[in-house]
């Protein structure tokens, strides 16, 4: 729903976005994106129907604003061949648009954290509960050694860990083994810190009700940035509305259909603050 929504606020601002539905195996973008029918998607291209990626891109009935269907990829989707993994990433990373939102699953297998850094930067959904708040800080610490683990071949990765706790599910956890690493062996430590500082981290609290705390995004933001290597902001809170469900119920975008609420207004709000923060970095609109 978020992607969708973020999509369609930052095409009505004339920018060209693209949204990916790259949760696979349990494919739903769709359902909020009121597109033009159509056969063409990921599974055209991964079965060569298609020469190019661009080419399953179908425009939707918001102007300046397209989506790739995974809905017909088959059950099996959700276990990519590395090969496969490799050429959808290849394909996103030419694509040109001002914004390429790939609507992820949640976890951290392999899959799903590659095309998480497929880009310099991505949005986490959190809500308010403490399990969430926990999931999302085991997402970024699963990146953040999943990038260590890429980043060194594997005998220099077992020579430098060989020393390294690699258990527990500390906060630090990962701060600590990139220190760790640093000191066995300085210039791979700040080839990973170096690594890690490309990354920008942002957060969008969801679901926030009367009673949370408002200002959790900034906490959370202020914690990572002091335990990790990459950039992390907080971009705002959606409230909880009940015409979210409402929305979900009709199949309907729901900045479309409620316009006039204070959850849309949320929602606007991060799409400004998104274009706002890839202008004050200097690196354009990619996304």
């Amino acid at each position: 729903m978020i992607t969708a929504n973020i999509g369609t606020l930052l095409a009505r601002k004339g920018k060209r976005v693209l949204l990916i539905d790259l949760d696979l195996g349990s494919s739903n973008l769709h359902t909020f994106v009121e597109h033009t029918d159509g056969e063409t998607g990921l599974d055209s291209f991964l079965d060569k129907t298609i020469a190019s990626l661009d080419q399953a891109a179908i425009p939707t009935r918001i102007p300046n604003l397209f989506f790739i269907s995974s809905r017909n990829c088959n059950t099996e989707a959700a276990n990519l061949y590395t090969a496969q993994k490799q050429k959808i990433i290849r394909a996103i990373r030419s694509l040109d648009y001002d914004y390429v939102l790939m609507d992820l699953g949640a976890g951290t297998n392999f899959n799903m954290l590659d095309f998480f850094l497929t880009g310099n930067q991505g949005i986490c959904i959190v809500t308010s509960e403490p399990t969430s708040i926990e999931n999302t800080f085991n997402f970024i610490k699963a990146v953040y050694f999943r990038v260590v683990k890429q980043t060194l071949k594997l005998a220099v990765f077992n020579k430098v860990t060989k020393n390294v706790d690699l258990s527990g599910n500390s906060l630090d956890q990962s701060f600590r083994i990139v220190n760790e690493i640093s000191k066995q062996d300085p210039e791979i430590g700040d080839l990973l810190k170096e690594k890690l500082s490309e990354f920008d981290f942002k957060f969008v609290v969801n679901q926030v009700r009367q009673k949370d705390d408002p200002s959790l995004g900034y906490k959370i933001e202020k914690v990572c940035n002091r335990h990790f290597y990459s950039r992390f902001k907080f971009l705002g809170n959606i409230r909880h509305d009940e015409k979210v469900h409402d929305s979900i119920q009709l199949r309907q975008n729901f900045i479309t259909k409620y316009a006039y609420t204070k959850t849309a207004n949320d929602l606007a709000r991060i799409a400004r603050n998104v274009i706002e923060d890839g202008r004050q970095q200097g690196s354009g609109d990619a996304g």
